[in-house]
């Protein structure tokens, strides 16, 4: 079996750490994310990588890193993966889409009820030794409307939940979303500002939507609303949200992402919202409760494992998905290779011709990829794995044993 290290970044919760060593891993950790040149330089030898939000696998990082094998998110979003760099060297990358989806709710749940009562502002005037017992500009949340941007995992718990606190709940989302309970979809983003008491942005990071919301956007919603981003800090223009904040037209706002974030704990954090009346600041802590940073740890490190050890590759978010039992006995082969006609039917012939009876088979293919995950009962010789290595279908063919 392949001695597998993995390096471990951004104080990924311990439980990562207990299922590699269970499962053999060498494991190594740091506290803080890297730049380009040292993440480079750390994966030397290292199968497997572990990150959060802040460190970039970019292309130069993949291609001079000739030993990884896979790419662990230990968090929701991926754009901080090149994923279509990773898929084409065969590369798999795993996230954990829903581990963190009720601690992010719960946040976002108690921002909107602080904001309503303005209590940014109340908590700071009692430490500056004021006591403001005043009704002015506090409300209560029941009746009001949310307008959720983004009806996804997190949009559709935050609906639930928001519905049973008393309010009205509108969405909108460019794919074809269920709405939930008595949520109601609206047809434009447009129509959605103009109606909504509280929007909340649960988008994600693909490119198309950095810059979506702006001047044009704040002008559209209500007078006094209030305005919430706990999705990625490039969907805001934040400098536009502190016009609008000043301007008294926006109510109050809360952020937990930034286009720019601090690298390391304890670097200064800069930005155009610091200091204004109403608005709550929080350093991309959404997902950073215990419970969910330890159900990431355990869900993103089995994923690994199991690719590591059985060419498993459920739920990865670059390569073809290919949900293949843990091999308990016998040989496995696992195959990827460009997404040709014929390919399934020469590997399928190389087993006859050495007279190895398949088991089990599991295919998936992914655009331009296949996967052929094949369970036999004899060992084959290593020249004959070696000529399905040198086929011009093959990115790579890797061996297990049970």
């Amino acid at each position: 079996m392949t001695k597998h290290e993995v390096l471990l970044l951004e104080n990924i919760h311990p439980a990562a750490t207990e299922v590699f060593e269970r499962n053999g891993f060498v494991v190594h950790t740091l506290s803080s994310s890297l730049g380009e040149d040292d993440l480079i330089e750390a994966l030397q030898g290292k199968t497997m990588v572990g990150i959060r939000s802040n460190t970039k696998v970019t292309e130069r990082v993949l291609a001079e890193s000739p030993d990884l094998l896979a790419v662990g998110a230990f968090c929701i979003g991926t754009n901080q993966i090149d994923l279509a760099a990773a898929a084409q060297r065969g590369i798999a990358a795993f996230n954990a889409p829903y581990s963190n989806t009720r601690s992010v709710v719960e946040l976002v749940i108690g921002e909107i009820i602080a904001l309503a009562r303005r209590l940014p502002e109340k908590t700071q005037r009692m430490h500056d030794g004021i006591w403001d017992k005043s009704a002015q500009g506090s409300h209560e949340v029941r009746g009001r409307t949310l307008g959720i941007v983004g009806y996804g995992n997190i949009g559709t718990q935050l609906s639930n939940l928001a519905e049973s606190l008393g309010f009205r709940v509108i969405f909108f989302d460019t794919a074809d979303r269920l709405a939930h309970g008595n949520a109601r979809r609206v047809g434009t983003l447009d129509e959605l500002l103009e109606q909504a008491d509280v929007v909340s942005l649960h988008v994600d990071g693909r490119p198309g939507n950095a810059g979506l919301f702006g001047a044009e956007q704040f002008a559209r919603m209500k007078p006094r609303s209030m305005f919430i981003n706990a999705s990625r800090g490039m969907v805001v223009d934040d400098i536009a949200l502190r016009e609008n904040i000043l301007s008294g037209h926006i109510a109050g706002a809360a952020l937990d992402v930034f286009p720019v974030e601090p690298k390391a704990q304890g670097d200064e954090f800069e930005s155009a919202l610091r200091g204004l009346p109403n608005v709550i600041l929080t350093p991309h802590v959404g997902g950073s409760t215990q419970e969910a940073q330890e159900e990431i740890g355990f869900f993103v490190s089995g994923k690994l494992s199991a690719f590591a050890h059985g060419g498993i590759t459920a739920l990865s978010v670059n390569l073809p998905e290919v949900a293949a039992p843990r091999l308990e006995s016998g040989f496995r082969v696992a195959l990827l290779h460009h997404n040709i006609p014929g390919v399934l039917a020469s590997v399928n012939q190389v087993f006859a011709d050495q007279q190895a009876n398949v088991t089990a088979q599991y295919l998936a293919t992914r655009g331009e990829q296949g996967l052929v995950v094949t369970d036999i009962d004899a060992e084959l010789p290593e020249s004959v794995l070696d000529g399905l290595r040198s086929d011009e279908s093959t990115i790579w063919l890797r061996t297990y044993v049970g």
